[in-house]
């Protein structure tokens, strides 16, 4: 399929086939394709849980309120935002990016743009990810006032506002992941109803762990796309500046 078919074939499917199954191999390799997806920073605070076993999937659509695209599924994937791993992932990150400037660079530029990409990883993003019951994300907006006033600046830099980054980075490879099933010719879907406290508990996540959604995978019956699509008129959220 084109991209244009890809995106008009995936649906959120509500009910799926219970005589066919979908390949693990296949589901995982879409998972794989999801951790390509574009994310700030590339720091790539994310998990992806990918749920086969029977038992375990009949936890997880208990904590799903039992709907019917999660009774009727065949696997699931659990996406988990991970902003707690930041310190971990900005010091690999300073390694990768240190290992790209002696590679591709001049080395008389070496010095120079490596220690860049040390100051942004080892400090900024750090300054940026830390959380303290939201008093260090609260500095963090005071500080930017003063800095607004002379150029440009990012002022969504409090703890809820970090917090928003690292889901909508996760929701991007979730988007990724259905394309990716869309085009096997796997169905799914995103799923926000469900008991957080719950599947953390069932995946034995840490404190610091949060879900971003549970997504269904399975093969769609007639009865499981409810009706045509529908979406706004597009010229009610279109606008060319």
């Amino acid at each position: 399929m084109s991209l244009e078919e890809i995106i008009n074939h995936r649906r959120s499917v509500r009910f799926y086939d219970p005589h066919k199954e979908i390949d693990q191999e296949i589901v995982k390799g879409c998972i794989r394709l999801a951790t390509l997806a574009p994310n700030s920073s590339n720091m790539q605070l994310w998990e992806f849980y990918h749920i086969t076993h029977q038992g375990t999937m009949k936890k997880i659509s208990r904590a799903c309120l039992d709907q019917e695209s999660a009774t009727t599924a065949k696997q699931m994937v659990v996406f988990v935002t991970r902003q707690d791993l930041y310190r971990d992932h900005a010091k690999r990150m300073t390694d990768l990016e240190t290992a790209n400037v002696e590679k591709n660079s001049p080395p008389e530029k070496h010095e120079k743009r490596i220690k860049r990409w040390k100051l942004y990883y080892t400090f900024v993003m750090p300054f940026l990810y830390s959380r303290f019951f939201g008093i260090i994300g609260f500095i963090r907006k005071l500080l930017m006032i003063p800095v607004g006033i002379f150029r440009p600046t990012v002022y969504q830099v409090s703890e809820g506002d970090m917090r928003v980054v690292v889901h909508k980075t996760c929701a991007l490879a979730a988007q990724t992941f259905m394309l990716a099933m869309a085009e096997n010719g796997y169905d799914t879907c995103p799923m926000e109803g469900f008991d957080s406290f719950r599947v953390k508990n069932i995946l034995k996540l840490p404190f610091g762990a949060e879900i971003n959604m549970v997504i269904s995978c399975g093969i769609r019956m007639d009865k499981g796309v409810w009706g045509e699509r529908m979406r706004l008129p597009f010229e009610d959220v279109y606008r060319r500046i």
